[in-house]
């Protein structure tokens, strides 16, 4: 296929998960990716492990780092400093996530390299925003969002999400706002300094629920595997095992009350709405978990699908992945437009070969 980035230049100066995550999205669309890692460790997920695959990589990092090149460099040394910033003077973007002054104490001026480079641009992904010293750990932004206050049963303790989100979205909104920069950089004022923070992407993803509480001044609530603004819209056990059903339209409702042969509810005028069906809700509920509770998840899958009621089982993740091209060494396929080209590196794979030709060496 065409890779839409091809020839595209990425020097990523970031560890752990969003920046990875973010050039790593780059590198599947074609770009060519130099991961600048610390002599001797490397990016800090290469330890973190158990599980580890059979060359030793863990797989937390195997995740978000194919279709790049590995070198190390020591910052904190002028020959080392010196062979980044050749790099970089041939790149198109940087990404770091470096903590506020940190790479200016070691000589690298981010806003000084984007004058003297007018074709470069440069995404600095941080836990709370350039004015925060603080450290990004997923965990405390998802607390301090709101998400872990809106997620669990109600009845429970506020609980994290089940994957590093607030991470992930940030990556995605730094490769979002990347390609934005590198589409409109022949413009004249174009900002090519981007800045991204977990704790700004994980407070907008809050989308709908937020804009309940704008709306109405009141605080979410903790809603478990419920919806605050659809009913019936939630996982019910079957007999052998769980699975959603999700309405979402006044049509869809109807279709689903008939596949469940729930004859008196859907001929009650009072659920033709989705306002009527949340003020009952409890009603609707218990109707469905009892007749859902009667056969098995598939056979009630197949009546749902053939009148179009949104529906699917819930799955583990190895079911899961058993419906896409997936590697225990380079991960899952890319969702956006591209392809795996190169698996993880070894740390300082390419040092050797990018040190002596630089971007000519990959």
């Amino acid at each position: 296929m065409t890779l839409t980035l091809n020839g595209l230049r990425v020097l990523d100066l970031s560890r752990v998960l969003a920046g990875p995550l973010c050039t790593m999205t780059l590198g599947d669309m074609g770009a060519k990716v130099i991961k600048i890692e610390k002599p001797g460790s490397g990016d800090e997920t290469r330890g973190w492990g158990p599980p580890f695959d059979d060359r030793g990589e863990s797989a937390y990092y195997l995740s978000v780092n194919r279709n790049k090149m590995s070198a190390t460099a020591d910052l904190d040394l002028p020959a080392d400093r010196e062979f980044v910033l050749g790099l970089l003077a041939a790149a198109d973007v940087v990404v770091d996530n470096f903590r506020p002054g940190a790479l200016e104490r070691r000589g690298i001026f981010p806003d000084q390299l984007l004058r003297t480079h007018e074709k470069l641009s440069w995404c600095t992904i941080s836990g709370f925003g350039p004015g925060s010293d603080r450290a990004g750990y997923d965990l405390v932004v998802q607390a301090e969002s709101g998400w872990m206050s809106i997620t669990g049963d109600p009845d429970g303790e506020p609980t994290r999400v089940g994957v590093a989100l607030a991470d992930i979205i940030a990556g995605k909104d730094a490769a979002i706002a990347i390609l934005a920069a590198l589409a409109c950089r022949r413009r004249d004022g174009v900002d090519r300094r981007i800045l991204i923070s977990l704790a700004h992407s994980a407070t907008a993803a809050l989308i709908n629920v937020a804009q309940n509480s704008l709306v109405t001044g009141e605080d979410a609530a903790r809603w478990g595997n419920q919806h605050p603004n659809l009913v019936p819209y939630q996982p019910f056990r079957a007999a052998d095992r769980s699975l959603i059903v999700a309405v979402g339209t006044d049509g869809q409702w109807r279709e689903c009350a008939a596949a469940l042969g729930l004859d008196e509810l859907a001929n009650d005028p009072a659920l033709r709405t989705n306002a009527g069906r949340i003020a009952a809700r409890r009603r609707i509920v218990d109707a469905m978990s009892n007749r859902l509770a009667e056969r098995p998840a598939r056979e009630w899958m197949r009546l749902l699908s053939e009148r179009r009621v949104p529906c699917g089982l819930v799955n583990s993740v190895l079911e899961a992945l058993s419906f896409v091209e997936a590697s225990p060494l380079s991960g899952i396929a890319p969702s956006v437009p591209g392809e795996v080209r190169l698996p993880p590196p070894r740390l300082n794979e390419h040092g050797a070969a990018i040190r002596e030709r630089g971007w000519n060496g990959l």
